[in-house]
C-alpha cells in the first residue's frame, strides 16, 4: 500500500545561466535554459578571510575551518533581468549585518574528497550574501550556544543564478565587493580567502557526505556592519552576476 504525503512542500532551486550565444562580442550573459539546480543544503564556512576574523575578534592565524548551515528554502534568487529582489528586515534583531560570499554549487557526491579532486565536484559559482543577526549571535557566543537564530533565518540567503565553472574566471586576483547604497563597505580579491574553494570542500567532506545541490558559501571579507530598511544592496565578483537586493520592511 503506497503512502500518500499530508502536504506538498516546493524544492528551492536557482536557475542556471550561461554565456549568451547570440552575443559573444559583448560577452553578455542570459538565461538560455529552463535549467534549475536543486538546492539540499546550504554550508558556510566562518572567519575564512583573515582581515575579517581579526574585526570579529578573533584570532586569525590558520586553522581548522568551521562550518554551519542556513535551511535551503532561506535561499532568495536575485535575478538581473527582473525588478530588483526584496529581502524583508527580519524579526526579533535590531542589528542587521551583511556579508557578501562566493558561493560554490556541487553537482557530485562525494566523502573525504582529495583537495586535487576537489573541483570535479564544483559545478559552478553563485554570489551571495550571508545575512546575520548580529545581536542574536553575539548573545550566542556568549552562552556558549548554536548560531541558528543569528544565521538561518527566513531569506538570510540572497544569491544569484548559478554559472557552470567552466564559464567564467574566478582568478586569486577576482575581487569581491559590497555596496550599500552606492558606498563601498567590502572589498578583497579571492587570494585573500584563508582556505581556498578546494580545501573547503575536502575538509567539508570529512564531515558531511556532500551531494548533488549542496551549496557553500565560502566566508566573507573584512567590513560587515549594519543594513537598515530601504538599503540597496550590491554585491559583485569579476564577470559573476550582480546580487542586488533592497532591505524591505
Amino acid at each position: 500500500m503506497s503512502k500518500k504525503l499530508l502536504f506538498n512542500l516546493p524544492r528551492p532551486t536557482v536557475p542556471i545561466v550561461t554565456r549568451a550565444t547570440i552575443d559573444k562580442v559583448a560577452s553578455s550573459w542570459a538565461d538560455t535554459s529552463t535549467d534549475e539546480f536543486p538546492i539540499r543544503r546550504i554550508y558556510c564556512v566562518g572567519r575564512n578571510y583573515r582581515e575579517h576574523a581579526i574585526e570579529m575578534g578573533h584570532n586569525p592565524d590558520r586553522e581548522l575551518p568551521f562550518f554551519f548551515q542556513k535551511p535551503a528554502d532561506s535561499a532568495v534568487v536575485c535575478c538581473p533581468s527582473s525588478s530588483i529582489s526584496t529581502v524583508p528586515y527580519p524579526m526579533a534583531t535590531s542589528s542587521l549585518h551583511y556579508e557578501a560570499e562566493l558561493i560554490a554549487a556541487i553537482s557530485k557526491d562525494g566523502r573525504k574528497i582529495s583537495t586535487d579532486k576537489a573541483m570535479e565536484h564544483v559545478y559552478g559559482y553563485s554570489l551571495g550574501c550571508d545575512l546575520t543577526r548580529r545581536d542574536l549571535q553575539a548573545e550566542a557566543k556568549k552562552m556558549g550556544r548554536p548560531w541558528d537564530a543569528a544565521k538561518g533565518f527566513d531569506s538570510s540567503c540572497p544569491l544569484t543564478p548559478i554559472i557552470p565553472k567552466e564559464e567564467i574566471d574566478m582568478g586569486d586576483d577576482t575581487q569581491i565587493q559590497l555596496e550599500v547604497n552606492g558606498d563601498l563597505r567590502q572589498s578583497s580579491p579571492l587570494a585573500k580567502m584563508i582556505y581556498s574553494v578546494p580545501e573547503i570542500v575536502s575538509h567539508l567532506s570529512e564531515l558531511f557526505f556532500l551531494r548533488q545541490g549542496d551549496l557553500i558559501m565560502t566566508g566573507t571579507p573584512a567590513g560587515v556592519s549594519e543594513l537598515a530598511v530601504g538599503d540597496e544592496v550590491s554585491i559583485t565578483c569579476g564577470e559573476m552576476l550582480p546580487c542586488r537586493f533592497i532591505v524591505g520592511p
